[in-house]
């Protein structure tokens, strides 16, 4: 899954690697992509939004807007035959 948060009052190197860093002990990341005002995370569905809220928080930033990307398998059209092993 991947959730992408804006946040508002980044302007270096170290607002990225403080939230970097405050992103590193919420379970459930995979990888995190931390740019000026955007981050990008990938997990596995269990992070929550307060949970980022919390740990971005810490850091005196506050998170602007939150998009989840939640990836929805292919729905398999029953019409067509299928194979059978």
């Amino acid at each position: 899954m991947r959730t992408v948060v804006t946040v508002a009052g980044m302007r270096g190197e170290h607002c990225r690697r403080a939230i970097f860093t405050a992103l590193t002990p919420v379970d459930g990341i995979r990888s995190a992509e931390v740019m000026l005002g955007r981050i990008v995370i990938e997990h596995d569905g269990t992070v929550t939004e307060a949970a980022l809220r919390e740990a971005i928080g810490v850091t005196g930033y506050v998170i602007a807007d939150v998009v989840e990307d939640r990836r929805a398998l292919p729905m398999v059209d029953d019409s067509v035959p299928h194979l059978s092993t």
